[in-house]
């Protein structure tokens, strides 16, 4: 495998800009400021245990990006006197814990975070004024993109990528002539379109991730109330999964296999439970966002009301998580507006 060249991207974060912050700004860098110290603490433990050279080399790469972003950030708050967040350090992560994941999944690990990553840069675009952070997200965005080529390549060449399921091509262009084209219940059911097929298999990839990281967190966490969570988060992954794959399943499309198997034996934790609360609070959050693109996205009853249930599982359990972690003192709190009514009260 040829070595990694990260790409260079012209930044301005060290010109002393004249324009304050926006909200969509701070929300956007502090997010991507906690996510990429999380992010660090992951992949610093994992290298500890690859012996894949080809596989080490990527995680070195992904855990040169994020510690890259992370001075990025650093440099833009520190010019706006901004306090730099907590987020997560060494004190989250024990390097000398035994391994707990086979090398193939910190392939399937990086794709998956980088599709999180990813989906957040993206919608930040947009929203970004400033000229220093505009180049910032751009540069977030190139990175991550070229990551995951990076990553579908070697998962291609080690004989472990799944390929989204292969459809006919159109004999014609052609028009839908009847509303039963959006039946899903009763009547005559369509077979799959082409986005829809795209999104069910993207979210059982997903899934199948997911579900082996919760695994792995449920054997290690040491509290009864974070592996409680993470069980539940397992089952509901699990459901979501199967309902997903029998749509698939129903026209003989094949799924993403799962990864149960590269999960390691071990229950001594690498991770603290804060960090792994926050990872799967936070990835479970990035589902509410790909359930959502492939909602808007499909046109059959069917699918419109599996979504919908997968929001509310979601929903209630991301809930859940953020309870346990104000519980336990480890919400910090995001970049938000003058209370303004508290203000008046002090008067």
């Amino acid at each position: 495998m040829k070595t990694i060249k990260p790409i260079k991207i012209t930044s301005r974060v060290n010109e002393v800009p004249e324009e304050k912050l926006t909200s969509a700004e701070m929300g956007k860098l502090w997010a991507i400021y906690m996510g990429n110290t999380m992010s660090k603490c992951v992949l610093s433990y994992f290298l500890q245990h690859v012996k894949d050279r080809e596989i080490k080399e990527i995680v070195q790469h992904a855990l040169h990006i994020g510690e890259g972003l992370i001075t990025d950030i650093k440099v833009i708050f520190n010019h706006d006197h901004f306090p730099i967040p907590y987020g997560f350090t060494e004190e989250d992560v024990n390097l000398g814990a035994p391994r707990l994941f086979a090398d193939e999944f910190y392939l399937h690990y990086l794709k998956y975070a980088a599709k999180a990553g990813l989906s957040l840069y993206s919608t930040a675009i947009p929203l970004m004024i400033r000229n220093d952070v505009s180049e910032f997200i751009v540069k977030c965005n190139v990175l991550t993109t070229e990551l995951l080529l990076t990553l579908n390549k070697a998962l291609k060449d080690k004989g472990v990528l799944t390929k989204p399921p292969v459809i006919p091509i159109p004999e014609r262009v052609d028009f839908v002539q009847k509303e039963s084209y959006f039946n899903g219940f009763l009547g005559h059911v369509r077979p799959l379109h082409g986005l829809e097929i795209a999104h069910l298999f993207d979210n059982i990839e997903n899934n199948a991730t997911s579900k082996a990281l919760l695994i792995g967190f449920g054997q290690v966490a040491k509290t009864e109330k974070v592996r409680d969570f993470m069980h539940r988060g397992k089952e509901i992954t699990m459901k979501h999964l199967e309902a997903c794959r029998q749509h698939l399943h129903k026209e003989d499309l094949p799924a993403h296999p799962l990864m149960d198997d590269l999960v390691e034996n071990s229950t001594f934790a690498p991770f603290s439970d804060k960090l792994m609360l926050f990872h799967k609070i936070d990835m479970f959050s990035m589902k509410i966002r790909s359930y959502a693109n492939a909602a808007s996205l499909n046109g059959r009853h069917d699918l419109g009301a599996m979504y919908a249930k997968f929001f509310m599982d979601i929903g209630l359990y991301v809930q859940d998580g953020a309870k346990i972690f104000i519980d336990e003192g480890w919400m910090e709190k995001p970049p938000q507006a003058v209370d303004r009514d508290s203000l008046s009260s002090k008067n």
